[in-house]
C-alpha cells in the first residue's frame, strides 16, 4: 500500500480458501516512492460480520472504499434484513471501480467472506472480477504466488491455510522492498471475522 503514484502497486496481499473458511493476509508497510512512510498500516478491513476486504494501492482510495462499503452494508441490512452475500459485495465494488475507471480508485481488492460457503474474489482497478481458490496482489505478488502455487491444495484445514498464507506474505517480505514490517492475518468462517494476534502469527511462521 503506497501513498504515491510512483509506486502504487506496493504491498502484498494474499487470500486463500480453506475447508471451513477464507483467509486474508497482508504486510504492514506503507511506502511513497523509495521511502517507508509507515510501519503499522492496516490493509485488511472487516465490512460486516462475515465479510472482509484486503487492499493494495493508494491509502486514501482504499480507506474511502472501506467507509463506503461499511455504510452500504448497513443500508443493505436495514433494507433486506440480512447480511450481504460475498458475491453482492464483490459486484458492488466492481461496479464502483468500473464506473470511475481512470479517475476513481487506484487500488486492487481481494474480497473474502462466508455465506453458504467460503468465497474469495479478486477485483482489479477497472472492476474486473475473478473468483479464486488462492490469489495474491501487489508488488510482492510473484513471491507470494510462488509459495501458494507450490503448496496450496483444496480442502486445507484452517490451521494449514493460516500457516500457508503467513508463509506466502513472509516470502514477499524477504524479497520485495515495498513489503514489510510484519503480517496481518484474518480468518472468516461461519462463526464470523477474527484477526490473529502477533504471537499467533509468530507461531505459524516457526
Amino acid at each position: 500500500m503506497n501513498e504515491g503514484l510512483s509506486a502504487a502497486k506496493g504491498t502484498t496481499t494474499v487470500g486463500l480458501i480453506c475447508r471451513d473458511g477464507v483467509i486474508l493476509a497482508a504486510d504492514k508497510r506503507a511506502t511513497m516512492g523509495n521511502m517507508i512512510t509507515s510501519k503499522e498500516v492496516t490493509k485488511i478491513f472487516q465490512i460486516d460480520d462475515h465479510l472482509a476486504i484486503a487492499g493494495a494501492g493508494l491509502v486514501g482510495d482504499i480507506l474511502s472504499m472501506v467507509r463506503l462499503l461499511r455504510a452500504e452494508a448497513r443500508l443493505y441490512r436495514a433494507r433486506v434484513g440480512r447480511e450481504m452475500s460475498v458475491k453482492v459485495l464483490t459486484t458492488l465494488i466492481a461496479n464502483i471501480l468500473h464506473g470511475g475507471r481512470g479517475y476513481g480508485y487506484f487500488a486492487w481488492f481481494l474480497v473474502g467472506g462466508y455465506d453458504t460457503e467460503p468465497r474469495l474474489y479478486s477485483i482489479d482497478a477497472a472492476g474486473g472480477v475473478t473468483e479464486e481458490k488462492y490469489v495474491a496482489a501487489g508488488s510482492g505478488m510473484e513471491f507470494a504466488l510462488a509459495i501458494l502455487e507450490n503448496e496450496f491444495s483444496e480442502g486445507l484445514s484452517l490451521e494449514d491455510g493460516m500457516r500457508l498464507a503467513a508463509k506466502a506474505v513472509n516470502a514477499a517480505i524477504k524479497r520485495d522492498v515495498y513489503t514489510g514490517e510484519g503480517i496481518t492475518l484474518v480468518v472468516v468462517t461461519k462463526e464470523g471475522y477474527r484477526e490473529l494476534g502477533d504471537d499467533e502469527i509468530k507461531t505459524l511462521l516457526e
